[in-house]
């Protein structure tokens, strides 16, 4: 009996130990909109397999609005440990727990902030932040996805 009672406690463990593990994002998409001022303006899609698409629209290398060397659409392919970094980031989040809508819509010319998760098993989760400010933990993923525009590689396709 003592034996069974063992090989019970061990499968629940193994069975939740395996369940723990990190979510499988299918694509990873952030969206930085515009404010009046020089905020950034950029789309950036990041598929499982760490290729990235990187829409530059407005002010993401330069306040030069005229400037056609450095806006337009990249792609590349994101560096492993930057991707692990990203996904601990997500899971650290929750999520499924977060609400789709943050920001205080009364303030004028803030960034609005639209991330789209797709999961592998065709469900999503979208969030929107009017102020970039949602949780402390999302303000971390938006300085991450900033941060990603000048710290990888990128090859212009149009």
């Amino acid at each position: 009996m003592k034996y069974l009672f063992s090989l019970l406690v061990l499968t629940l463990l193994l069975n939740c130990s395996t369940n723990r593990g990190p979510a499988e994002y299918a694509t990873i998409q952030y969206e930085a909109g515009a404010c009046f001022g020089f905020c950034p303006i950029f789309k950036m899609t990041i598929n499982k397999d760490r290729t990235t698409v990187f829409e530059a629209e407005r002010f993401n290398f330069s306040r030069d609005t005229q400037s056609q060397e450095s806006e337009g659409t990249f792609k590349g392919k994101i560096d492993q440990q930057k991707y692990d970094e990203l996904t601990a980031l997500l899971n650290a989040l929750q999520l499924k727990n977060l609400k789709e809508d943050y920001g205080n819509k009364n303030v004028t010319d803030l960034p609005t902030s639209y991330l789209t998760i797709s999961y592998q098993d065709g469900s999503f989760k979208k969030i929107q932040d009017y102020g970039k400010h949602g949780t402390p933990e999302l303000v971390k993923l938006y300085q991450f996805f900033e941060e990603l525009k000048t710290n990888q590689t990128w090859t212009k396709i149009k």
